[in-house]
């Protein structure tokens, strides 16, 4: 029972008395009663199974998921895409084992060399001059580059896009309240043009124009606001920060060609599983003129003594490596194992394969809007605005009761966005991309269409039984 426990039942009682209790028991005591169902340490630690049957009994825990039985619409930052399953067999290889930095290079080529071409992909994508080895994720690339641009800039003003990712916003807030050096307004694309919105912004102290193109609700920013943009923060001195996804870029203009000084974004579209359980890994590029202020740190590739290329970390800027008042960040990592995943799938891919899971992905995206939003009392949540392929729509009712009806057709039929801009509370954001098949959008359609029919059928009759009972009452 406790093959694996160096402590013996006399070692384990002294440690429970030093905590002052009598019985291992009592550590989950702060669990509700009701919630316990009678917990003991047996029960925590089950007798051990042989081999045999320990996969027996796995299979039959397996027989109990029913994730595989659905099909996915979620999107918002997070995407269902396929992995070629090239990726993982060279990631599993012996010479990738282990994630850590690579600090020595005699021994680390082969991880070196990968960060490397994982750089001057990301640079080619952006339409930039220099990327990093990567950060955090993609939450804490947009807060990376703020910070980066106020150093820059040496401003405190940060103008952000209300339509940047809700939990990015949320961590760049965190950081600006902790700092309390820099401060935040937003802007709503939706209420108005950029154009429009950018007579009513600061004309000084501004940092940065943060904004996402696709944006969270699958809308894209035209090359007009662009070059607005671009306009405006050439006269106050300030960056212009684009959040892109790596895959749409497989098919839209590099941020970096439209203007963008920074473009930073998510890799867990590259090759990476929804299912990592931890963070996916976030990308950084910027021009060559910000090259010394960018976090992390950077792959070179030189010459040794032989004359053979090598390659070598050339540029880190973290806490440990130099002094802490010239540091850029403290919490940057090259997240290798990320970065290796996304520069294999990107290498499979090449350019025109990366361009085709983008222009698939979005004809499907609008094969489905226009057919849903066809239906009564559902609109698309920015009619005007162009998209990739994720888009809004605006619901007859709570987006929560369309996607209740929706998961008991095994189907995951999107985001509700009522947790993130409450003014929206009956929108749904949905996603497509290349896995769902033509099989599954017919079904989305029928499924949608029926709780749409079912709402309108429910909602007319009540709305008779209301004027029926009016006119009951109303008196002769």
């Amino acid at each position: 029972m406790y093959n694996f426990l160096p402590h013996t039942a006399e070692d384990r009682l002294n440690m429970v008395k030093a905590m002052g209790l009598s019985s291992e028991t009592q550590l989950f005591d702060d669990i509700p009663a009701s919630l316990r169902h009678g917990i003991t340490y047996k029960y925590l630690q089950p007798e051990g199974l042989s081999e045999l049957e320990l996969q027996e009994r796995l299979k039959q825990l397996a027989t109990q998921n029913t994730a595989g039985s659905y099909s996915s619409f979620l999107g918002g930052g997070a995407y269902h895409r396929f992995i070629p399953s090239a990726v993982n067999t060279i990631a599993s290889r012996s010479e990738f084992y282990t994630a850590y930095t690579p600090y020595q290079p005699e021994v680390s080529q082969g991880t070196l060399q990968v960060v490397y071409e994982f750089q001057t992909m990301i640079a080619e994508l952006t339409g930039l001059d220099v990327a990093n080895a990567s950060v955090y994720d993609g939450a804490s690339a947009v807060t990376e580059a703020a910070l980066m641009a106020a150093r820059i800039t040496k401003h405190s003003k940060l103008l952000v896009s209300k339509t940047l990712h809700p939990d990015y916003r949320a961590v760049l807030n965190t950081y600006t309240e902790a700092l309390e050096a820099l401060t935040i307004d937003t802007f709503d694309p939706l209420k108005s043009t950029v154009e429009n919105l950018i007579e009513t912004w600061p004309t000084d102290d501004v940092a940065a124009v943060i904004i996402q193109h696709p944006d969270f609700l699958g809308c894209l920013t035209e090359a007009a606001s662009f070059n607005a943009l671009r306009a405006y923060c050439d006269a106050r001195g300030a960056l212009l920060i684009v959040s892109s996804d790596p895959v749409s870029l497989g098919v839209l203009e590099p941020p970096g060609r439209l203007g963008a000084d920074i473009v930073v974004g998510d890799i867990q579209p590259l090759g990476n599983n929804l299912s990592f359980g931890g963070p996916y890994g976030g990308y950084m590029a910027t021009r060559q003129k910000y090259l010394r202020q960018l976090p992390g740190r950077l792959v070179g590739r030189t010459l040794d003594k032989n004359n053979t290329v090598c390659y070598t970390l050339t540029l880190q800027t973290r806490e440990q490596h130099i002094r802490r008042e010239k540091a850029t960040s403290n919490i940057c990592t090259n997240q290798a194992l990320n970065v290796l995943k996304a520069t294999v799938y990107m290498a499979l891919m090449g350019p025109k394969g990366l361009c085709e899971v983008a222009t698939l992905s979005m004809q499907r995206a609008h094969y489905l809007a226009s057919a849903l939003s066809k239906l009564p009392g559902v609109s698309l949540l920015a009619p005007e605005r162009a998209f990739g392929f994720e888009f809004a729509l605006s619901l007859p009712a709570p987006a929560e009761d369309c996607l209740t009806w929706m998961r008991a057709q095994n189907i995951l039929g999107g985001l509700s966005l009522s947790a993130y801009y409450p003014e929206y509370p009956n929108t749904l954001l949905i996603a497509t991309t290349e896995v769902n098949t033509d099989k599954e959008i017919t079904h989305f359609i029928d499924v949608f269409g029926t709780w749409v029919e079912s709402f309108n059928l429910s909602h007319s009759k009540k709305e008779a039984s209301g004027a029926l009972k009016a006119k009951e009452t109303c008196p002769s």
